[in-house]
């Protein structure tokens, strides 16, 4: 007899029309982490998601906005909303400008506090630079004289120092009260005046005479219009002015500099 053998179970093959089951498991994957994600979004913190997009917007100018967002860098202004990328870069060295002036009237303040002297100094920011307005005249000069006064010599000795640093040219203004004096004309005392400053800042400062420059106003651009002996000291003074080197189209920009940073403090 023939043994009969035991027949084997054939495998059947893997059919090429299955297939779809891979493509269609990637699928599901995905949309599964779409969910997941959009999932994660529908909880964002509100308050966060505003800042990032007002921050975004304000960097690339699409949002006019009038506040320092969280990001670190510079506000846009309105001016400046529709300006070119050259535009921006002007901002950016005004408010440099602005930084560097606040730091040379915070280092000129401490020393002259340390004296007891910096409420005989005033500070101011413009376009044009740092003004550093010594005044009253009683201060600095003898009515009707342009002889620097002692306490005036110990306010040059702070800040001279400072202001020789810094490199950039200086204009030495002198105001005088309109009021009649001694002097032939109030130009001819403001001018003088200017000049004695200027040359202790050179002779006895160490500021390069390239650097300097006086100038008389005379009573042509009061610092206050009133009659009154305080608003007759406001306008006896000297202004010496540490000069920007920037462009002119740098300079016009810091005001909006200087809003920017008044807006971050």
């Amino acid at each position: 007899m023939s043994r009969r053998r035991r027949s084997r179970k054939v495998p059947e093959e893997f059919h090429v029309d299955e297939r779809w089951a891979v493509s269609y498991m990637d699928m599901i994957t995905v949309l599964f982490c779409l969910f997941v994600v959009l999932y994660a979004m529908s909880t964002v913190d509100k308050n966060r998601f505003e800042k990032l997009r007002n921050s975004l917007a304000t960097g690339f100018g699409t949002t006019i906005s009038q506040k320092v967002d969280t990001a670190s860098g510079t506000v846009v202004p309105p001016s400046m909303a529709s300006k070119d990328k050259e535009g921006f870069a002007d901002l950016d060295l005004a408010v440099k400008d602005v930084k560097k002036f606040s730091a040379l009237a915070e280092q000129m303040n401490k020393r002259l506090a340390v004296e007891g002297l910096q409420k005989d100094v005033q500070f101011h920011i413009d376009q044009r630079g740092l003004t550093v307005r010594l005044v009253g005249s009683q201060t600095f000069f003898s009515p009707d004289s342009t002889v620097l006064t002692p306490r005036a010599y110990r306010i040059m000795h702070a800040i001279t120092p400072v202001i020789v640093g810094t490199q950039l040219q200086v204009s030495v203004e002198g105001h005088a009260a309109n009021l009649i004096t001694s002097y032939p004309s109030v130009w001819e005392l403001s001018a003088e005046r200017a000049t004695k400053v200027a040359r202790y800042m050179v002779e006895q400062g160490g500021l390069p005479g390239a650097r300097v420059g006086a100038t008389g106003y005379g009573s042509s651009r009061p610092a206050s219009r009133g009659t009154t002996a305080a608003d007759y000291r406001q306008n006896r003074r000297v202004d010496i002015v540490v000069l920007s080197d920037q462009p002119e189209r740098v300079r016009a920009l810091i005001p909006d500099a200087l809003k920017a940073r008044a807006g971050q403090t």
